[in-house]
């Protein structure tokens, strides 16, 4: 693997606190198709215009960007941030695999996503909510102050401590891994986790079952039980290998969403679903 100007950092204060500024965006353009991909590429951009000096460079590295992504917006610096060090390091090495930035990406996002529900949406904002409505039943107006210091202090203060923590944790490990020609199966290792993590997204995020039961009285067995029988999720399991095939053969995600509508009207007038 050849390198150049590897220990020469491009991205400095300014282009950090750019990239956090531009993370307050992430969820603006939250769409069902890649979910926070707009907002991504957005808070990525300070970063690929200081790395890249050749337009068309630019314009890969943002197609890059606009790939599916989804996490908790506090933490979502960590994962900006490695992503700035790998185009770095994509930079500075003339055989760097780009694919891996996208793998890292996808391999982070579902255990990151489980630490900061858990940590802002579960505790930190339950704990903010009930001393700031205790405190505004009482017609005290440090309700709502309270309520909003509680709960975006710790936020802003997470979201900046991960996006340096995320750059630097990037850039002396992949200058380490770089080294010692560990980079192919580190990419190899987050293209498999990656696929875990969007596998088990499927039960979370996709919901079909199917109604009525097969035979009478006590003996009847509902047919949603014979498919969990079979396979649990099988269901929302082979709607999302379709999708995924319909997406290959280049249909509009448009149709897409408009077969999904019709169908789901259709079967549950007829008690399909």
């Amino acid at each position: 693997m050849t390198t150049s100007n590897v220990n020469e950092n491009k991205i400095g204060k300014k282009e950090l606190r750019s990239i956090f500024l531009r993370s307050l965006t992430l969820e603006y353009s939250w769409n069902y198709e890649r979910q926070q991909h707009m907002g991504y590429c957005f808070a990525m951009l300070p970063a690929i215009r200081k790395i890249y000096e050749e337009k068309e460079a630019q314009i890969e590295a943002a197609k890059r960007h606009m790939e599916f992504f989804n996490t908790t917006p506090y933490i979502s610096t960590a994962v900006l941030g490695i992503s700035a060090a790998m185009e770095e390091s994509n930079e500075k090495t003339e055989d760097f695999d780009t694919s891996s930035i996208n793998s890292v990406k996808v391999a982070l996002m579902g255990p990151l996503a489980g630490i900061g529900d858990s940590m802002f949406w579960g505790t930190l904002r339950v704990i903010a909510t009930g001393i700031g409505t205790s405190l505004a039943l009482q017609g005290n107006i440090l309700g709502p102050i309270l309520f909003w210091l509680i709960y975006n202090i710790p936020a802003f203060a997470v979201r900046w401590f991960c996006m340096k923590a995320g750059y630097g944790f990037g850039t002396n490990f992949l200058n380490k891994i770089e080294e010692s020609g560990l980079m192919p199966k580190l990419t190899y290792g987050a293209a498999v986790l990656g696929l875990m993590v969007i596998g088990a997204m499927i039960p979370n995020m996709v919901s079909v079952s199917i109604a009525g039961a097969l035979g009478s009285g006590e003996a009847a067995v509902a047919v949603q039980d014979i498919l969990d029988g079979i396979m649990p999720n099988l269901l929302p399991f082979g709607l999302t290998l379709g999708i995924y095939g319909l997406l290959q053969k280049k249909v509009k995600v448009s149709w897409i969403l408009l077969f999904l509508t019709l169908l789901g009207i259709v079967g549950t007038f007829f008690g399909v679903f």
